[in-house]
């Protein structure tokens, strides 16, 4: 019986010592883990100089839980405290597909900015911040703007060189250079931060602004595709560091760690794009204070959104 017993008491000791080997594995993988999160990110802080951009006074929409639209704003502000936005999309995340919709405004459009006279869509920022360029496009498009995240190009460029340090895939379609600071070749390559941004900014063809904007969604897509892949991983953290002090948002930390959590972990890879003014949507004009303009057809444009993004516009 004694016997009997010593080998049961074998045999439990046995079943049970792996799995404590392999708990103990999982708690020295989870420590690892937060260890190596922490150092990375700490250096992209220290990238960034160690300082987080405080956020603008915004009044985003309340939550909606169908769908997020998320602002975003590219700013040439060669050190100027004020500066028009160069680059205006509204990013949607459709929460219960979590797929990506990039919606692009060019920066061109007759605007009726609240308080002011009209004026060109990218003026409204120069005026009164994200809030008013915010409240221009609700009271034109009736689309709900829950946050909004800004970053200047030269902030661009560091960014993308932490997120892709091997350079991010484009097809660049024609040779280009003029005043985009780099000279690009035609065909399939890896593009460094500074010539994303130069290859994202120009307009110096039959296109203009259409194809420059084109660009700019196209460029969105290509960082996406990079940001969700397999070898990017270990970069999040100290790009997530480095973002802290280079890109203003009012979405705390933890909501963009999660937003980016969602976007990498399910959804078609696709991203969905759309330009306002759309095709035949729109005709030029010129005014004293604003210049040449796209005069755009409000009605028309309202319902090529709203199909778009199958969302209820006000």
């Amino acid at each position: 019986m004694e016997e009997q017993y010593e080998t049961r008491q074998t045999r439990k000791r046995r079943r049970f010592r792996p799995r404590g080997k392999l708990f103990l594995l999982l708690i020295i993988l989870l420590l690892g883990a937060g260890v190596y999160f922490f150092i990375q990110y700490q250096q992209g802080q220290n990238i960034a100089g160690e300082t987080e951009i405080e956020p603008e006074p915004f009044a985003g929409d309340a939550d909606n839980s169908g769908y997020q639209n998320i602002l975003v704003l590219g700013v040439d502000s060669r050190g100027e405290e004020q500066s028009r936005t160069d680059t205006m999309m509204m990013v949607t995340h459709d929460r219960e597909n979590n797929e990506v919709k990039i919606t692009s405004f060019m920066r061109d459009i007759y605007a009726d900015i609240p308080g002011y006279q009209s004026y060109k869509l990218n003026t409204a920022y120069y005026l009164g911040g994200v809030d008013l360029l915010a409240s221009t496009l609700r009271e034109m498009f009736g689309v709900e703007i829950h946050n909004y995240a800004l970053v200047d190009f030269k902030s661009f460029e560091t960014l993308v060189d932490i997120a892709a340090p091997s350079g991010v895939e484009i097809d660049v379609e024609k040779e280009m250079s003029e005043k985009i600071g780099v000279t690009l070749s035609p065909g399939v390559q890896n593009l460094n931060g500074q010539e994303l941004l130069g290859y994202a900014r120009f307009r110096s063809d039959n296109e203009g602004d259409f194809g420059r904007v084109r660009r700019q969604q196209q460029v969105i897509a290509a960082l996406k595709d990079e940001l969700i892949s397999v070898s990017s991983i270990p970069k999040l953290p100290k790009l997530a560091g480095a973002a802290q002090g280079y890109v203003q948002t009012d979405m705390p930390l933890v909501d963009q760690i999660k937003l980016a959590t969602q976007l990498g972990t399910g959804g078609s890879g696709e991203i969905e794009r759309l330009t306002i003014p759309v095709e035949g949507g729109y005709s030029y004009a010129n005014y004293p204070q604003a210049g040449s303009v796209l005069e755009i057809d409000i009605e028309q444009n309202r319902r090529a959104l709203e199909e778009f993004l199958s969302q209820p516009l006000n």
